[in-house]
């Protein structure tokens, strides 16, 4: 089900959201089009790194937690990702501000990161940890997250199928969480069949958004 709006309408100008869109866009243009596979061999995120057993062969591991959330694996990753960051990232750019939600939204990405990096490495083995990480749908999870918790009753309007239909927020983003979950665990069991997806990057970046997100937001001013 993808989500096509929501009934929330963005009070400020969401100048951050903008700017990571333009930023995706940008590093899939510029970096990863001309080379796709060098240019996740030079700044994807390698789980495997992090605890020594292999090297980034570009640039040094810490460095690639960041660079990764820029990155994607095709057009359809791409899209995917940007279209989920521009309905849902406005909104908690305008509940958190401009300045909190650069660092909510790197914060997540990294949080979702390092869950995706402990499930690979302690139930899915070498290989596994020495596959690229890379997209920014962990980042963009924990938005999500954090909109759960701020706009539970906006309404989504999502495409089932072909057809249009709006349901709460609190619902439409509840299932999307339950079925990271469900898709999750069925990739620990059966880790061939994952299909590539970092599920626990999601649940990792949601849980954390969901959970910080009010520590984020904008204080009230009183006169």
């Amino acid at each position: 089900m993808f989500p096509i709006r929501d009934s929330q309408p963005a009070l400020t100008r969401p100048i951050v959201t903008i700017a990571l869109v333009a930023a995706n866009l940008a590093v899939w243009l510029l970096f990863q089009l001309p080379d796709l596979d060098g240019s996740i061999g030079d700044a994807a995120y390698f789980p495997c790194a992090l605890e020594g057993s292999c090297s980034s062969p570009g640039i040094s591991w810490p460095l690639t937690v960041l660079s990764s959330m820029f990155m994607h694996g095709s057009w359809l990753h791409l899209i995917g990702n940007l279209l989920f960051l521009w309905i849902f990232g406005n909104n908690v750019e305008d509940a958190v501000g401009h300045a909190r939600f650069v660092c909510f939204y790197l914060l997540s990405g990294v949080a979702a990161t390092l869950a995706q990096t402990a499930v690979t490495l302690l139930t899915q083995g070498d290989a596994a940890a020495r596959i690229p990480n890379v997209g920014a749908s962990g980042a963009i999870a924990g938005v999500m997250g954090a909109y759960i918790v701020l706009y539970p009753h906006a309404r989504i309007t999502t495409l089932v199928g072909i057809i249009p239909i709006e349901v709460r927020a609190v619902w439409y983003l509840g299932f999307w969480f339950l079925f990271q979950l469900w898709t999750g665990s069925f990739s620990i069991l059966q880790p061939q069949e994952g299909g590539g997806v970092a599920f626990f990057a999601h649940i990792g970046g949601f849980v954390f958004g969901a959970a910080t997100v009010m520590l984020f937001r904008r204080r009230p001013r009183w006169g």
